[in-house]
């Protein structure tokens, strides 16, 4: 089985989590962030979802898996420990065309949850197709140690200046080959040993003497 990558906006989505042990406990905390509407059945939680629950970033259902719980769910989670009911909770979300992660049996699933590496908007996501989530947990670790916090504002610097010159001009070829160039430099290393000088010759080099690393992310910041 081959598994196609893809971001999806889960903003106000609803997402129904099954299980309410350790394994659920990490589905939950990769979701927290992304806006989505958490409901999660198992008569019992681990001490890290009943905080959750208790502070309202998730709702309970405090009973055994019932059908119909998957109604009205974007994706599902079937994370108990009771592989009979994942078979279960698999089939219920297959015959109404919903999307669904079997934790122990990825042979079922219509997804995988990926180990993710964030630097703010910046988002490496590392699979093995359910085969091995250690693998996936030590490349990610691997990962963060090689992209630094300096990639985040990578990230913002550039955003902010694509979005500055998509507003000011209109030869969008021109600056697309300007950002290309500009991202061919290295900016995180700039941007951790702050080199904020370096970085604002640059800019005045390819973009005009308007434009400063400063000046871009406080309108960056003002436009958020």
């Amino acid at each position: 089985m081959s598994f196609f990558p893809l971001n999806i906006n889960l903003t106000g989505r609803a997402v129904v989590i099954i299980g309410g042990g350790a394994v659920a406990a990490r589905k939950v905390a990769a979701l927290l962030d992304t806006g989505a509407r958490i409901t999660i059945v198992a008569p019992q939680l681990s001490e890290e979802l009943a905080t959750l629950r208790d502070s309202g970033a998730v709702e309970h259902l405090p009973r055994l898996y019932e059908r119909g719980d998957l109604r009205g769910a974007f994706f599902a989670i079937a994370a108990t420990n009771d592989s009979s009911v994942n078979w279960i909770i698999a089939g219920e979300a297959h015959r109404q065309g919903i999307l669904v992660d079997v934790c122990d049996a990825p042979e079922l699933s219509s997804f995988t949850m990926p180990a993710v590496m964030r630097r703010g908007d910046l988002v490496i996501a590392i699979s093995t197709g359910g085969k091995s989530p250690a693998l996936a947990k030590k490349i990610r670790l691997q990962l963060e140690g090689a992209f630094g916090p300096e990639y985040e504002l990578t990230l913002k610097l550039l955003g902010a200046l694509r979005e500055k010159l998509l507003t000011a001009q209109g030869n969008s070829a021109y600056n697309k080959a300007l950002l290309s160039q500009l991202a061919a430099q290295d900016l995180p290393r700039l941007i951790r040993e702050r080199r904020y000088d370096r970085l604002d010759q640059l800019l005045h080099q390819h973009f005009g003497s308007e434009f400063s690393i400063s000046r871009l992310l406080k309108e960056e910041k003002d436009h958020r």
